[in-house]
């Protein structure tokens, strides 16, 4: 098929850019199975049997592994991790140290989430547990270099982070801290909170595909367009040549 020159680069241009969309939708099936793989083993780590936690505190990746550790609540010390939402509802995650017969440092448990009309405020006095707990959930770490080195405390509300940084928490706490978090899960239920009177407990982070699996159809649909439409293009531009040599 013979086409003009001007046409011919806007092909050649037309399929440049398709076999990049390609690349683009090969990419992002590439990210669909990371994230299942992801998930997969997430799901795998929660369903094992508990460690103790201290024996995580040395774990290269302890990122949602199960976690169990006893002790007492310093309830005196715990703070809130501001605008925390569930079910479109504002609220925040109480952190409440845990304090253990013998040991210096204290792990810090999200013990869950609460309602607060700002994100912001809530009185913690009203959703005390036992002070002596044993907690049974998912280790969680703390963030790093997260928020642009901006201020990890809230100055108009008291013993309330914007952020879980290690270091900026241990400067509140008069004690060392653990590096690693736990995130309470047994008893867990929206229902059993209400009637135990204590935070609802968190959850870990939604394990879907995400948005992979439409933007690789986004992007084949992108270089179909452009083949198909370099096809329409030159059969036209052949049309138009082949008329006037007709004549």
């Amino acid at each position: 098929m013979t086409v003009s020159r001007g046409t011919g680069l806007f092909i050649a241009f037309a399929l440049l850019v398709s076999a990049g969309c390609v690349r683009l939708g090969f990419w992002q099936l590439d990210r669909l199975r990371e994230r299942r793989a992801a998930n997969a083993a997430i799901i795998a780590q929660l369903a094992d049997s508990p460690r103790a936690a201290a024996d995580l505190f040395a774990d290269s990746a302890p990122r949602f592994r199960r976690a169990v550790a006893s002790g007492w609540y310093d309830f005196a010390n715990e703070f809130v991790l501001t605008s925390r939402s569930r079910n479109g509802a504002p609220g925040v995650h109480v952190i409440t140290p845990l304090r253990q017969d013998g040991r210096d440092t204290a792990i810090l448990v999200n013990r869950g989430w609460i309602y607060a009309p700002d994100g912001m405020r809530a009185d913690l006095s009203h959703f005390r547990e036992d002070s002596t707990a044993t907690v049974d959930g998912f280790v969680e770490v703390f963030v790093r270099g997260a928020g642009g080195g901006g201020p990890v405390a809230t100055p108009s509300v008291a013993r309330a982070v914007r952020r879980l940084d290690r270091d900026s928490i241990a400067a509140m706490l008069p004690y060392p801290i653990a590096p690693i978090l736990v995130v309470q899960r047994r008893d867990s239920g929206e229902a059993a909170a209400v009637a135990r009177g204590t935070p609802v407990r968190a959850d870990p982070p939604p394990l879907d595909e995400g948005p992979h699996r439409s933007y690789a159809v986004q992007w084949f649909a992108f270089a179909l367009v452009g083949v198909v439409g370099s096809v329409l293009v030159a059969r036209r531009d052949r049309r138009r040549t082949a008329a006037p040599s007709a004549e």
